[in-house]
């Protein structure tokens, strides 16, 4: 009689690593559909990544091991969070050096990650951020601990190189062009028995895209704004105030667009507060009335000034619609990008066409994005440095296009707010940012 062979169970399979998603430097209104992006793409590869946490403020989160559990989180919530301003998880401006300088912060991170099985890191942020995952998927090598680092890419300064544009970009580009032309239209019908310049101060420290955003405005001669003053361009003061009174002498006022960024021929910024902030850049603020009061000294013109300041960055009851989908698109690709067992790298933005604007999805290493800052180029400046070329429109006006509107509830955009379940902490030393 035969005997049956006994059947051996099959190998269990390798249980699928946990990642970790983590916001950092200043939100935008569209980061939290990059954070919808990837969320949603783990979900959808639950058998290749088992949890997704977030760091609850970023990367300090990940160093004190203050971890927040996503599948927590209704599909609901996770897909409101594509029309939801602000960092759901906390955001922090908090830099870390070179791996000399900052070593024992980069293997805390390796520790917070082995302890919870973390095989993937999904950083969205700028040129400082970029940096950070780029040195951390080198200390984990070094470790002997495999760590896929992506960087998801946000900056409302547009300035990482080697994409088309920032996602966060396109959305603060229209709010700025809106509230200009917006703006122009208030004072040009009170100019004449009331005030005759309007300074509106934008975001930018070395680079000028914001600013640059404000030319969008103007479509006919005459329209506002008259005068852009960008980080690109040494500010001259007899220059700055001889256009001035030429645009009030020829239109009856002048609407100006000022980058906070805005320097003098020594290179200092003419609105510098004095200390530095958390990556050690120059603390800003300040030149909208610093110019408007210059203009009243020299020419008596009565003025307003308005500070855009985080309702330029925090607007998304009137995003661009390119600008939500290019962010959605980039946490959906830092995910595939880590699937393919690509590592240290980040999606971008393509520029296929202008017209129609037709884009796709690229990838970069960190090493050469990191650190680097994308200005105006000059072509895209007008000769006399106080307004955008046609090339300048041309490379805007699509970023900038469509509406993506949130729901509204008693006349309020309703905007969600997650639960933001804790993770059980693992590690039993404690760690000091």
């Amino acid at each position: 009689m035969a005997t049956r062979k006994k059947v051996q169970p099959a190998p269990k399979a390798a249980k699928p690593r946990n990642a970790l998603y983590a916001q950092s430097g200043g939100v935008t209104s569209v980061i939290n559909a990059s954070a919808c992006g990837v969320i949603e793409a783990c979900r959808a590869n639950a058998g290749r990544i088992g949890k997704l946490y977030a760091g609850r403020h970023g990367i300090v989160g990940a160093l004190t091991e203050n971890l927040i559990d996503t599948s927590a989180e209704s599909a609901t919530a996770i897909r409101a969070l594509r029309h939801t301003p602000s960092g759901a998880f906390g955001s922090a401006r908090y830099k870390l050096k070179s791996i000399e300088q900052d070593r024992a912060k980069y293997e805390r991170l390796i520790e917070v990650c082995r302890a919870h099985d973390i095989g993937y890191f999904f950083y969205n942020g700028g040129n400082d951020s970029m940096d950070t995952a780029n040195k951390l998927s080198m200390i984990g090598a070094e470790m002997g601990y495999p760590l896929a680092c992506i960087g998801v890419p946000k900056t409302v300064d547009n300035d990482l190189p080697l994409t088309d544009c920032c996602p966060g970009f396109g959305s603060v580009a229209k709010y700025v062009a809106v509230s200009t032309r917006e703006a122009g239209l208030d004072v040009a019908s009170m100019a004449r028995t009331s005030t005759k310049v309007f300074v509106l101060e934008v975001m930018g420290r070395h680079a000028g895209w914001i600013a640059a955003a404000g030319g969008l405005a103007a479509e006919l001669p005459g329209d506002g704004p008259h005068i852009i003053l960008f980080p690109e361009i040494v500010f001259d003061r007899e220059r700055f105030l001889a256009k001035v009174k030429q645009s009030v002498d020829k239109y009856g006022y002048c609407v100006i667009v000022a980058s906070e960024g805005v320097h003098g021929a020594d290179g200092k910024f003419l609105a510098e507060a004095g200390g530095t902030d958390a990556f050690g850049h120059a603390q800003l603020g300040g030149v909208g009335p610093l110019i408007a009061q210059m203009v009243k000294d020299a020419h008596g013109y009565k003025y307003h000034w308005a500070v855009a300041d985080y309702l330029q960055r925090a607007a998304r009851h009137i995003a661009s619609k390119v600008d939500v989908e290019q962010a959605y698109a980039m946490g959906q690709a830092a995910v595939s990008l880590a699937l393919k067992g690509r590592n240290a790298v980040m999606p971008v933005v393509v520029r296929k066409s202008d017209k129609p604007y037709r884009w796709a999805v690229g990838e970069v290493p960190l090493s050469k994005v990191a650190n680097v800052e994308k200005k105006v180029p000059r072509n895209f400046i007008t000769k006399d440095g106080f307004g955008i070329t046609e090339a300048c429109r041309r490379y805007l006006q699509p970023l900038i296009a469509g509406e993506d509107y949130p729901p509204y509830k008693n006349g309020l955009p309703q905007y969600v707010r997650l639960k933001n379940k804790a993770v059980k902490q693992r590690l039993t030393t404690t760690f000091k940012p």
